[in-house]
């Protein structure tokens, strides 16, 4: 199900909401419509163990720095 982080200019929140299809998003604070999708990161279960997509919360090797 796609689930995304939008913020709301009105109030200045970020929050998560559920949207199919078109349907327009919509702070769930002070129900307003003007919001923009931010781009987020996604985590994933690899050993029973949560790991973040994020370079600087990564922590599954040894290196310093995750770029070339």
């Amino acid at each position: 199900m796609p689930i995304f982080e939008f913020h709301c200019e009105k109030c200045n929140r970020d929050f998560e909401m559920l949207v199919l299809g078109k349907e327009p998003a919509s702070c769930p604070n002070c129900k307003g419509r003007k919001v923009k999708k931010l781009l987020s990161a996604f985590s994933h279960s690899s050993g029973g163990k949560f790991t973040s997509s994020k370079g600087s919360e990564c922590g599954s090797c040894s290196t310093t720095s995750c770029g070339p």
